[in-house]
């Protein structure tokens, strides 16, 4: 048993969709969320600069004494993870393996679609990953530069937010699956399924990476098996956002200012 809470980071409010299946998955888990607001948007910034934002959230993590570390943001994870995960002494995971080992597995999934900050497309981080797993599939890249400051400012329903899905989702059309590559998008789900249909699959990175955790944790014995629940605790780099707004609804949990922080990195 190991009672040292999970760390996981993103630019925003975008990674509580992994924590939130990681809450649901994993209840008897502490976590420590680590939300880089003052340096958001990442998807618009270089390789370079994306590495070193990353190392600051690892180690600033580190220092909390978690037991693995999770990039909860598919810009990090696309064009960070590979550089920096070996120059630490815990695990370092982000959300792109478990999906494609998921698609993998699944044969029907044969025309993919994913959908992902510009910085994610542009380092071809899904592609490279799901053509040297997986033979003989389509996939179909798309920018969508927009969705994640709507997410951020809780523009996710809204007519805005419905005409910006369907113009970024025109070219994206009898696909098996569509994948949300920025942790971002889950928040878009509901208008993404109306848009494309009930016949195509919406993959949430997050859903899928929380299961594989749970197996990882449990097969390592580093899972909290204490007879209570968790809890979680979040850091910002800039609390002048709308987080809380945001994290309140996704979460459903009232009064969440109690559990936030402010940190320079």
């Amino acid at each position: 048993m190991d009672t040292r809470p999970i760390g996981m980071f993103d630019s925003g409010v975008g990674g509580l969709t992994v924590l939130k299946e990681v809450i649901k998955q994993n209840p008897k888990e502490n976590i420590i969320y680590l939300g880089d607001t003052k340096s958001f948007p990442y998807g618009s910034k270089s390789k370079d600069s994306i590495i070193e934002l990353t190392k600051k959230g690892i180690e600033f993590l580190i220092s909390k004494n978690v037991k693995i570390v999770i990039i909860a943001c598919g810009t990090a994870t696309s064009q960070a993870l590979e550089e920096v995960k070996d120059n630490y002494p815990i695990p370092v995971i982000g959300i792109i393996d478990s999906t494609v080992e998921y698609i993998k597995n699944n044969e029907k999934l044969k025309k993919i679609g994913i959908i992902a900050t510009a910085g994610t497309i542009r380092s071809n981080g899904w592609q490279n990953k799901i053509e040297s797993k997986i033979k003989d599939v389509v996939i179909l890249n798309k920018s969508c530069p927009l969705l994640a400051p709507m997410a951020e400012e809780g523009w996710t329903e809204n007519e805005i937010a419905k005409l910006t899905i369907r113009e970024y989702l025109k070219e994206l059309k009898n696909i098996d699956c569509l994948i949300l590559g920025c942790t971002h998008y889950p928040l878009f789900k509901k208008i993404i399924q109306e848009e494309l249909g009930q016949s195509v699959e919406i993959i949430n990175t997050g859903e899928k990476l929380s299961k594989d955790l749970e197996k990882e944790l449990k097969e390592s014995k580093k899972d909290n098996s204490e007879n209570k629940n968790g809890d979680f605790e979040i850091y910002l780099t800039d609390t002048e956002t709308n987080f809380i707004h945001v994290a309140e609804k996704l979460l459903k949990e009232e009064k969440i200012s109690n559990k936030i922080n402010k940190v320079e990195l």
